[in-house]
């Protein structure tokens, strides 16, 4: 088949996505990409699962008739519903998977079922050049890649011996990158989400004037570990006292960034030492971090290895890269009907790689409750 089109819906946690996604000989193309965001949250301090839910039953459906029609394309010209099973927020998944279900039954239209981590690694083969992603076909003839997936919900590092093939490599033993972001965030009395806002106030301050630790950076593992780093910043807020300047505040957003940035590029270096690799790969909503990017550039350029960043775009969660991992999935014939799909909390991306089956997203499930 030359020409494949997918529609791709991304429900994981508070951002509904829709879009759809065309390979034609090899050439990726993006029809349409629509992305709404919940600002709901931010009252709350971070996503409540039943109230991201219901923010995406109210958009998904006028979501997915605006992104046909800026695509131009009809449910005849459509080939298969790329959906995120999991993992995620249930209450948030099971919103795009019964719509991804409802469309496949209506339309006799076949699933691609795709992991939410597997759609970041994907991201970072995406190029907003020309509105291609040919970077995916570059991609093919420099694996085995190095994917640095760094999120608010995930911090892995994961081998991608080829397409759709994954060994997770090291993961957090803790809180996720992302999540301390947003404690620190909290203790520094910015507003939800705060991760972007810790960045943008670490641009100002002096990253040597707080020494914070570097967990698990003398393992002999690339797993990471933060919740140590998280209370120690937390033990320095309340040996400071309540009355900081705005320059001891910056001082400290940029003295835990480079601590966090520290252990990330040393577990990466690290994996890099023990296996040479053609590329790596940084996304997830903590890769649109600048300072992190420029860091990961520089020790993929000392190693010789191509670094393939998300665009900033899509660094966070959004149905494209959902629809570009379901392309590579849709030709490998991981193809399923309507009955054959369901929400799923937990499930290893390795798992999932290696048969990519319902009864593997059903027996997860049946483990969750």
């Amino acid at each position: 088949m030359k020409q494949i089109t997918l529609l791709a819906i991304e429900s994981s946690c508070d951002e509904t996505g829709v879009s759809v996604v065309q390979k034609e000989n090899g050439d990726i193309r993006v029809l349409s990409e629509l992305i709404a965001s919940q600002s709901i949250h931010e009252s709350t301090g971070g996503v409540v699962p039943e109230v991201a839910a219901r923010e995406h039953l109210q958009v998904i459906g006028p979501m997915i008739t605006n992104a046909m029609q800026q695509a131009n394309v009809n449910k005849d010209s459509v080939h298969a519903i790329a959906i995120t099973v999991g993992p995620g927020l249930m209450p948030a998944l099971a919103v795009g998977v019964q719509a991804a279900r409802t469309l496949a039954f209506a339309w006799n239209k076949p699933i691609v079922p795709v992991h939410h981590i597997e759609g970041h690694i994907y991201s970072a083969l995406l190029s907003r050049e020309a509105n291609e992603a040919n970077a995916a076909n570059e991609a093919i003839s420099s694996m085995p890649a190095l994917g640095l997936i760094v999120s608010g919900g995930h911090t892995m590092l994961i081998e991608i011996e080829n397409h759709l093939t994954y060994k997770i490599l090291g993961q957090t033993r803790d809180d996720a990158a992302g999540e301390v972001f947003d404690k620190v965030a909290r203790m520094l009395q910015l507003s939800y989400p705060g991760g972007p806002k810790v960045s943008e106030l670490a641009k100002r301050g002096n990253s040597e004037v707080f020494a914070f630790p570097r967990p698990m950076s003398n393992s002999h593992d690339l797993d990471f570990s933060f919740s140590g780093l998280k209370t120690s910043v937390l033990y320095k807020l309340q040996e400071l006292g309540k009355d900081l300047s705005e320059q001891v505040r910056a001082d400290i957003a940029a003295s835990f960034e480079l601590a966090v940035i520290d252990c990330l590029a040393g577990k990466l270096v690290n994996a890099m030492k023990k296996k040479k690799y053609g590329s790596v790969l940084l996304a997830g909503g903590v890769a649109a971090n600048s300072a992190l990017r420029s860091r990961i550039q520089k020790e993929s350029d000392a190693h010789a290895v191509k670094l393939c960043v998300a665009p900033q775009a899509l660094c966070g969660d959004n149905a494209t890269m959902i629809g570009q991992a379901g392309l590579f999935a849709y030709e490998a014939g991981r193809k399923k009907n309507w009955q054959e799909v369901d929400a799923v909390a937990r499930v290893s991306i390795e798992s999932f790689s290696k048969t990519g089956l319902y009864s593997l997203l059903t027996d997860s499930r049946n483990r969750e409750s």
